[in-house]
This record gives C-alpha cells, structure tokens and sequence, in this order.
C-alpha cells in the first residue's frame, strides 16, 4: 500500500502536503513510531536464555505482519508456543499455512539465538495434535552457532521495486540449499506472468483487497497502539492522511487514483524482478510448512547477506476460489509429484528497507 513521494505529487497535482518551514521538519522528525520499533533495540537484552532468544525469534518474517506467535514460560528451561488464531487471514489464508509458515520462521529464529547462547533447542511439534500448541521447547547445553544469525538485525523483507540489475548465478549461490532460483529463461518469466496475475487478481476480489485494507495502520499513532499488520508511516504518508488524502476508505477503492498508483508499483516490482524464488516441500503438512518457515527464514537470511533483495509474493499461493488458477499452475509446473510450493518471492537488489514495527515480547508472554 506504500505511495511513493513522485507519484502521490502527481495524485494531488505537483502540490506539498507540509510547508518547508521549521514546523514540518520538526513534525518530520517526530514521526517515527518509536514505541513500535524498540523490539529491535531490546532485541537480545534478557538474562534469561529463553526470553533473549525469544527477543530476537519475534524479528522473524510472517504473512501480513501478523505475528501470530504466543509463549508460555515452562519450568526452569522450556517454554510452549500457541499460534494465536485471533489474528488468522480467513480470506487470503483460509487454511492458515501462510502463518504456519511465519510460525516456523519464528521458531528457527529463536533457535538460532538460543545457539548464541550455547543452548540447543530441543523441539516438539504439535505435541497435542494441530489444535493445540504448536510447538513446546526445551534448552539444554550444546546449541551450535549458525553463522547466518549474523544477519538478523539487517535482514529484512524488501517492500519496493529493484534496481535494474541482473542477478548473477554466482551472486546467488549462497542461496541455492533454500530455494530453486530461477534467474532467466522461460521458467522466470513464468513465474513474472502467474505472480502478476495473481496480484490483478487479488485487486480485483474486493474480500482479499479489503483482509490487508483491514490490517493498514496509518501513521505513527496507530503503529505505535497496534504494531502488527501493513505500516503505512512517515511524514509524507501522514501528511496526506492528515488534510484526507490518504485514508482507509479510499485505499479500499481501487479506482481511486491514490490506490491505482500502489497497485502499479507492486506489479511493477514484480514485471521488474531480476529474479525468483520457489520453495517446495515434499507434503502439505503442518510439519512441512513449518519446515518451509525454516526455509524461508534462513533465505531471507543468505539474500542479506549475499547483498540481495528478497520480497515474498504470496498471491499466486493463496487458496480461495478466485486464484485457484495461478494455484493450480504454480503445483503442476513447480513441483514435482507430491509436493508442494511453500513460497514464492522476488529476488534482487535494492534499497534497505527500513525495519518494520514489532510488539514487545512482553505482549507475546501469556504468563507476562
């Protein structure tokens, strides 16, 4: 949903939202959600070995920012972890393996910090079946240091276009234990056509525009009281929610010209894209997805490192009626007999995107 400042100065006719006085450099300053972003900060500061690893487990990726994770301390060296369903996407996500996957990325994340404390984490998945816990974890002496935990506070999941510069398969070889690369030739333009495709498609199904319209949260009160789902902060931004430009109602209207401008920029992002990923899992159950979680993670992590840009497009993976073509086509031509594509994401160079707001591990405690 992010404008960019060129094109919402065409929106509103090459005028400025805020006069270039001291106010609006004073109103620039104090724009960011401080209070949202402290996760990243406090990230790694607990005694307990549990809850510093948990710190740094909350940073992981997950669908539409969600952050569907909740912890119960266990005894002296565990702890239980529920994926709380209050926060499920029942359009986009009616099966929730998009948040099963954000809750593996979770898990290995806070494995690998547990590492840097010399513990291993010792893992059960869905010891009382799929309707209870999804996982319960136990420390013991032992965890080996992963060398790609050196990435996490600079990783992050890119939100703009790319530059445009091809991606190399030697500047990716880092990446090729987590995912099928596809960086030219027919299958990559293949990928190009179902991923945009699925995104128009996406557009044009007002319950699944509507499911991320819900989850906007428009400047930096709003990220700051709620720090989950799709920020939409920044002087600009709040600049035009301010005189009314920019507001729910009329993101939701996709012929609004404000909101036709967002929907260009991610099909531009994709029709873009250097490269692709596709992550594939030998099944579909809750046990694979949360390997693909692990997976996806630990790409994210080799793209950051390798000096890359990775950005999920999970349109062509959603599972209601309307995209069940692109579905239908990303199993039969990406997978082999059996299995099943996890996740597909965007690959190449860009810009850091800037962190992206967190609740406190606190608010993720049900013992707290």
């Amino acid at each position: 949903m992010t404008l960019t400042r060129r094109k919402t100065l065409a929106l509103i006719g090459g005028g400025t939202i805020l006069a270039a006085s001291g106010a609006a450099a004073g109103f620039v300053m104090t724009r960011t959600p401080r209070i949202a972003l402290a996760p990243w900060d406090q990230a790694g500061s607990y005694d307990d070995p549990r809850l510093f690893a948990l710190s740094y487990g909350l940073l992981a990726p997950n669908p539409h920012n969600r952050q569907p994770w909740a912890v119960e301390l266990d005894g002296g060296d565990g702890f239980i972890v529920w994926r709380d369903k209050d926060l499920n996407l029942p359009v986009t996500d009616p099966f929730a393996r998009q948040l099963t996957i954000g809750m593996g990325c979770f898990l290995d994340l806070t494995r690998m910090a547990a590492a840097e404390r010399g513990f291993d984490m010792q893992t059960q998945l869905f010891p009382e079946g799929e309707d209870g816990p999804v996982a319960a974890c136990r420390f013991v002496d032992g965890g080996v240091p992963d060398p790609l935990f050196a990435y996490v506070m600079d990783r992050r999941s890119h939100k703009e276009a790319f530059e445009p510069r091809k991606v190399t398969a030697d500047a990716a070889a880092p990446l090729v234990d987590y995912a099928q690369l596809h960086l030219g030739g027919d299958s990559t333009e293949r990928l190009r056509t179902l991923a945009h495709e699925a995104w128009l498609i996406e557009v044009a199904t007002p319950a699944a525009w509507q499911e991320s319209i819900d989850l906007l949260r428009i400047g930096k009160a709003e990220i700051n009281a709620n720090p989950d789902g799709i920020d939409a902060g920044g002087p600009f931004l709040e600049g035009l929610a301010a005189v009314g430009v920019f507001t729910r109602e009329a993101a939701s209207d996709v012929t609004n010209p404000g909101t036709r401008n967002a929907i260009e920029e991610t099909a531009s992002a994709i029709l873009g894209a250097p490269g692709f990923v596709v992550q594939t899992t030998p099944g579909n159950s809750r046990i694979d997805q949360i390997a693909a979680g692990a997976d996806w993670l630990r790409l994210n992590l080799a793209a950051t490192g390798a000096g890359l840009a990775l950005r999920p497009v999970s349109q062509a993976l959603q599972e209601y009626a309307e995209v069940a073509g692109s579905f239908n086509a990303m199993q039969s031509e990406f997978a082999n007999a059996g299995e099943t594509v996890q996740m597909l994401g965007l690959l190449g160079y860009g810009a850091q995107t800037p962190r992206t707001p967190r609740w406190p591990l606190e608010a993720k405690r049900l013992d707290a």
